[in-house]
C-alpha cells in the first residue's frame, strides 16, 4: 500500500468551560488523578483559589503533557470562562478540536470572528475545522476570504493545500504547497511539497529536499533522505533508493517507513527472501504497525503459502480496521476455499 507520508500537523493545546470541581460533570470521576501527583500541588492551589485562571491553565497543560486531554478540558473550560481572550479562546478552540467538540469549537470561532475581527486566525482554524468536518465547500470559502484579505498569508495556502490534498486533488495542492513555500519556506510546508513531488515522479523532489537537508547541522533530519529514496523508487531506480533507505536506518533505525519501502522494493523485483526479512525486521520494531503485516501477507501469498498469508492479512485488519487493501486480500483468499 503506498501512500503519502506527510503529516496534516495541528497545533492543539487545550483549554475548555469547566464547572470546578465541586461540579459532578465537571469532576467526571477524574478527582483520584487530580489529588495524585502530579497534579496534587497544583489542585491544592485551585481549591484555595477557584477563580484564578491561571492555575487552571498550569494544570490544564501539565495534563496536556501526559495525554490527559480528556481532564484538561474542563480546566480549560472553567479558565476561558473566568477570563475570556483571544488568547485563551485560541487555546479553548484547540481544546475542542482536540477533544472532538465540532460542533462547540465552530460555534466559538465564529463568534470569535466576529469579537476579533482583526485576528485572522480564528478564520483560519476555522477552516481547519471544516476540513475536519467534510465541509469543504465552506473551508475553502474560508481561505479564498482569507487570501482576499491577505495574499501574502502562507499557512493559509498551506492549509488550502492540504485541503486539496484531503480531496485528493494533487495538481492544486501542489500549487497551493508550491505558493505557501515561495512566501515563507518553512521546514513543514518543504516536507509536504517534497512529499508531493516524490509520490508524481517529480524531480523537483531532489533539489528541494537538499534545500532542507542544508539546515540539519546536527545530521539528524532524515525526512528529506527518506522522500528523495521515495522518488527514486517511483522512478525505479532501486540501487539510489535502498541506498538512501539505508542511510535512513541507520541515523535511526527505529523509523520504520525505510523499512517499508525497501521491502516493497524487493517485493516489486520477486526477491521476496529479502522483502520478507525486511518487513519482519519492521514488524520486530514496530510491531503494532498494520503495513508490516499486509505486505508479509503479499510476500507469503506471492511464494504459495496461503495460510500465513491470510493470518498476516487478518493481523493487519487486527490493528487497522478500516486497512482496505488488507481486508480485500483476505475475503479474495477466504474465497478460494
Amino acid at each position: 500500500m503506498k501512500k503519502l507520508y506527510w503529516v496534516v500537523f495541528v497545533a492543539a493545546i487545550t483549554l475548555f468551560n469547566s464547572c470546578g470541581l465541586l461540579d459532578s460533570e465537571s469532576t467526571g470521576g477524574f478527582d483520584a488523578i487530580l489529588n495524585a501527583p502530579p497534579y496534587k500541588g497544583l489542585t491544592d492551589s485551585i481549591e484555595n483559589a477557584p477563580k484564578d485562571a491561571q492555575l487552571l491553565l498550569k494544570r490544564a497543560d501539565l495534563l496536556t503533557q501526559n495525554n490527559r486531554s480528556d481532564i484538561a478540558y474542563y480546566d480549560y473550560k472553567k479558565s476561558w470562562e473566568l477570563e475570556p481572550s483571544e488568547g485563551s479562546a485560541l487555546l479553548f478552540s484547540s481544546s475542542l478540536f482536540m477533544t472532538g467538540r465540532n460542533k462547540e469549537v465552530i460555534e466559538l470561532l465564529q463568534n470569535c470572528i466576529k469579537q476579533y475581527p482583526q485576528n485572522t486566525e480564528f478564520s483560519r482554524r476555522l477552516g481547519e475545522v471544516y476540513v475536519q468536518a467534510g465541509k469543504t465547500n465552506d473551508a475553502l470559502a474560508i481561505y479564498d476570504g482569507l487570501l482576499k484579505a491577505d495574499s501574502s498569508n502562507f499557512e493559509v495556502y498551506h492549509e488550502k493545500g492540504l485541503l486539496y490534498a484531503a480531496i485528493k486533488d494533487t495538481s492544486k495542492a501542489i500549487a497551493m504547497l508550491q505558493q505557501s513555500y515561495t512566501i515563507q519556506p518553512t521546514i513543514r510546508t518543504g516536507l509536504a511539497l517534497a512529499n508531493f513531488y516524490a509520490e508524481t515522479n517529480n524531480a523537483a523532489t531532489l533539489s528541494l529536499c537538499d534545500a532542507l537537508s542544508l539546515r540539519d547541522t546536527a545530521r539528524d533530519f532524515i525526512e528529506p533522505l527518506f522522500l528523495k529514496g521515495v522518488y527514486y523508487s517511483n522512478v525505479k531506480e532501486y540501487a539510489k533508493a535502498i541506498s538512501l533507505f539505508d542511510e535512513c536506518t541507520t541515523r535511526n533505525w527505529q523509523f520504520i517507513e525505510p523499512y517499508i519501502e525497501k521491502g516493497i522494493i524487493f517485493f516489486e523485483q520477486k526477491n521476496y527472501d529479502e522483502a520478507l526479512k525486511t518487513f519482519q525486521m519492521a514488524a520486530s520494531i514496530q510491531y503494532t504497525y498494520p503495513d508490516c503485516y499486509y505486505w508479509l501477507g503479499r510476500c507469503y501469498e506471492a511464494i504459495g503459502k496461503m495460510e500465513e498469508a491470510k493470518d498476516h492479512y487478518f493481523k493487519a485488519l487486527t490493528f487497522d480496521r478500516n486497512f482496505t487493501e488488507a481486508r480485500e486480500a483476505l475475503d479474495r483468499l477466504r474465497e478460494k476455499k
